[in-house]
């Protein structure tokens, strides 16, 4: 059995102070968004405690995906990578970039420097656009981190994975399957077309969708929209569950909205692989408690 964790969009703050420059793009809307009131959504003491948790349930892997950062800005990304180191070393933690981490064009050079370790493969390649998808080998588990997050225009938050690496996603699923291992994949935005409203959308959705009902894969595991959510894609033989979780570091806001994680338990055996999952995270009273078992999402 492989027990994982996976948390997502933690929005490390408080934010550092931008400089004018830095303001010059489509930053300065989510500058002003946090100021006016992003900054009390996401408190890094309930962050503490998320992590606290995870630490007491001891998993064999930790699977991040994506938004440790706000505006994309270089001077996060320190924060960010002490964060990871925090969270575990790199071969135990699997990292996945978000919109917020991937925010404009000048965000991706500080964003690999700093968590590339995070998200290299077993080939040993450092992280960059186009090394995506990675894999890791866990005790017969297969972790394949995709790239969704691609800098946008102001007030728009989606994604793409992009066709050349869909392609490479499809022989890589392809392959693994054949090998006999259970795939989990992770990407940051939810890789169905019904998932949130079109400006948060995975732009290629329709075309991820076609590429697991073709390929399949055992478990996805997405963040983005700052909920618990579960859904089956078609799969070749059997419907592929896509998990997605809520912010990890929320207190402010709906109770479906406030922070959380998974715990996944997975017994790997390929196409039939058992996936359990437990959702925890912050209770009405401010404990990290259970918020729901899910349960055996696997079955057909």
């Amino acid at each position: 059995m492989v027990l994982i964790a996976h948390l997502s969009d933690a929005h490390i703050g408080p934010l550092p102070r931008p400089t004018l420059v830095d303001l010059a793009s489509k930053r300065l809307t989510g500058y002003v968004n946090w100021r006016r009131g992003r900054h009390a959504t996401h408190d890094m003491g309930v962050l503490g405690a998320i992590v606290a948790d995870i630490t007491a349930h001891k998993p064999d892997h930790i699977a991040f995906t994506g938004d440790v950062a706000n505006i994309g800005l270089a001077a996060e990304f320190p924060a960010a990578r002490r964060f990871l180191e925090r969270l575990g070393p790199p071969a135990r933690v699997s990292f996945v970039p978000g919109n917020h981490d991937n925010y404009v064009r000048s965000s991706a050079v500080p964003l690999y420097r700093a968590l590339g370790p995070w998200m290299t493969g077993d080939d040993g390649v450092p992280a960059s656009a186009p090394t995506f998808p990675y894999v890791r080998r866990r005790d017969g588990v297969a972790l394949i981190g995709a790239n969704s997050a691609v800098p946008t225009l102001p007030f728009l938050a989606s994604g793409r994975v992009g066709a050349q690496q869909l392609a490479r996603l499809a022989d890589l699923l392809s392959d693994l399957g054949r090998e006999g291992v259970c795939r989990v994949v992770m990407i940051h935005h939810a890789p169905y077309r019904s998932a949130t409203s079109p400006a948060r959308q995975l732009i290629d959705a329709a075309a991820f969708e076609r590429l697991v009902a073709r390929v399949g894969a055992e478990l996805i595991l997405h963040g983005h929209n700052h909920r618990i959510q579960l859904t089956r894609l078609a799969g070749p033989a059997r419907p592929v569950p896509a998990l997605g979780a809520p912010s990890s570091s929320a207190y402010a806001g709906a109770r479906q909205h406030r922070a959380g994680y998974h715990l996944v338990d997975i017994t790997p055996d390929g196409t039939r692989s058992s996936i359990v999952v437990r959702s925890r995270g912050l209770k009405p009273g401010g404990q990290i408690a259970e918020l729901t078992a899910l349960g055996e999402i696997s079955a057909a």
